[in-house]
């Protein structure tokens, strides 16, 4: 898996504790090695994720690796990030994006937090 500094990786067995359970809202990742666009958000994610540590919760979970979770919420592409806010998906999006556009598409959830 394209791994991303600073940023957990989690599986079908962590998912509910590490994503569900958690305090903060959680952005899941989820990507595989075979991803083109997943390397490019790597980099991404690890600054965000140590920018905004206190705000949101950054994760990634293999597809191809975790194939219970990717089919519980019917995941399709990569890389898809997911939001999750008290157990709940709150929001999805699909591709790679520039930092500053993924910041913005996260201010809805920064608000909330």
């Amino acid at each position: 898996m394209i791994h991303a500094e600073g940023v957990a990786e989690i599986t079908d067995t962590t998912f509910d504790e590490e994503v569900l359970g958690a305090d903060l809202p959680v952005l899941v990742e989820f990507t595989a090695d075979w991803c083109g666009p997943c390397r490019q958000l790597a980099p991404v994610l690890s600054a965000i994720a140590a920018e905004e540590a206190g705000r949101i919760k950054i994760v990634q979970l293999d597809v191809d690796a975790n194939p219970g979770v990717t089919s519980r919420y019917a995941v399709l592409s990569m890389p898809t990030l997911m939001v999750f806010r008290e157990g709940e998906p709150v929001k999805s999006m699909v591709g790679a994006r520039p930092k500053r556009r993924l910041l913005q598409e996260l201010e809805d959830v920064f608000a909330v937090a």
